[in-house]
């Protein structure tokens, strides 16, 4: 591999990763304003289910809700590539200084 093309595919990465990190961050603020709310399991599995279609599934991804115990939720994006997940808030809202997520979970 020449440097060149080494430098088009890490320019290709950065720009993926820098759309589906402000896809995450619309469909973190459309989670934020529907969680705002009372909302049954049901509901929140549909919006979720909507946010992901609409925002994530476009750039390969995918949002999956991961209820602890006591009543929390974690929401994860996962790579439909790869498989691998990675926390929304951790991940994808951290300083811009680097474009690779930061959290695995």
């Amino acid at each position: 591999m020449t440097f060149e093309t080494g430098r088009e595919f890490e320019i290709r990465y950065e720009n993926r990763f820098r759309r589906i990190r402000e896809a995450a961050r619309s469909a973190a603020k459309e989670l934020t304003h529907f969680c705002s709310r009372p909302a049954t399991a049901a509901e929140l599995d549909a919006e979720v289910a909507r946010i992901a279609q609409e925002k994530l599934h476009p750039h390969g991804c995918d949002l999956v809700v991961f209820r602890k115990d006591k009543g929390a939720t974690r929401f994860l994006i996962r790579v439909l590539s790869t498989g691998k997940e990675y926390d929304l808030i951790k991940s994808f809202f951290h300083s811009d200084n680097g474009l690779s997520p930061q959290t695995e979970a």
